[in-house]
């Protein structure tokens, strides 16, 4: 049985590129008060840093790290694991991925990770094509300890092609995942511009609307750019399940909501207050 070792929080890394974010929310807040009211219970998993005496790379704990430090420790119980950056990130993928609540980037990073990891051990895998199957399916057995296919695999690991405010959009439930993978082999430029339509006109795109963008980018605009305008004709094209609508910007309703508020907050508000001004309207009209 591996030793339980304490470590000084001043002696801990968090792991270069780990695809976990580690968030300030009531998530974390609840752990923190955990880890005050009876420590932290799952020792971290911990590797010598490579150079460094007494210096360690964060595996697996990153948020328990976080809560710790919130809690006010200053050390923490931890496994040690002597071994290689390319087998820790292979434990690290491991050890995070059943985590109860996973977003769609922490999982495209992840399996990247993975990946990659596994090429530079020097076991064959195909980065490119999720068609050519390899001796070797790295993406078969990245997907076997997730019950996803190789080919979700590959599909993940795309939207590691997406700039941030798309993917951020991906991780708010905006955006779908099979739009995500369409919109990610555009040049980041046209991305961009469509996260900045999205922004301003609050509307995402369809799934067929994001595969014609694809097909388009990679049949005429590829060598020399996606026209914004041509993007923009596809995105203001209307949907066959689109109703009519009326949008308001967030920034323009925001003086009449707490900060704090949100958006499901604000549309029963706005809903109440319509309520009151009908029933108005009708008592005036008697």
């Amino acid at each position: 049985m591996k030793k339980i070792s304490t470590i000084p929080i001043h002696k801990l890394h968090a792991f270069e590129g780990h695809p976990y974010k580690v968030l300030d929310n009531e998530e974390m807040n609840n752990l923190t008060e955990s880890i005050r009211e009876s420590g932290i219970l799952t020792p971290l998993l911990v590797r010598p840093l490579e150079g460094a005496k007494d210096e360690y790379e964060v595996i697996s704990g990153h948020r328990r790290l976080h809560a710790a430090e919130k809690a006010g420790m200053t050390e923490v119980p931890a496994f040690i694991y002597p071994i290689d950056r390319d087998a820790a990130s292979i434990l690290l993928v491991g050890s995070n991925l059943h985590r109860e609540h996973i977003l769609p980037s922490e999982k495209a990073y992840a399996y990247d990770l993975k990946m990659k990891a596994m090429k530079r051990q020097g076991k064959r895998t195909d980065l490119t094509s999720s068609q050519v199957a390899t001796k070797f399916d790295a993406a078969a057995e990245i997907g076997a300890a997730s019950n996803e296919s190789r080919d979700q695999v590959f599909r993940y690991i795309r939207l590691t092609h997406l700039v941030p405010e798309l993917l951020d959009l991906m991780d708010e439930g905006r955006i779908a995942f099979s739009v995500g993978v369409e919109l990610s082999y555009l040049d980041r430029a046209s991305q961009g511009y469509i996260a900045d339509l999205i922004d301003r006109d609050e509307c995402t795109p369809s799934y067929s609307q994001a595969v014609r963008m694809h097909r388009e980018y990679n049949a005429d605009w590829a060598d020399v750019g996606f026209p914004f305008e041509r993007i923009e004709e596809i995105m203001a094209e209307e949907k066959p399940n689109q109703r009519e609508q009326i949008r308001l910007r967030r920034d323009a309703l925001n003086k009449y909501f707490p900060s704090s508020y949100t958006e499901d907050q604000i549309k029963r508000d706005i809903i109440k207050g319509l309520d009151l001004l009908k029933r108005q309207r009708s008592r005036d009209a008697r």
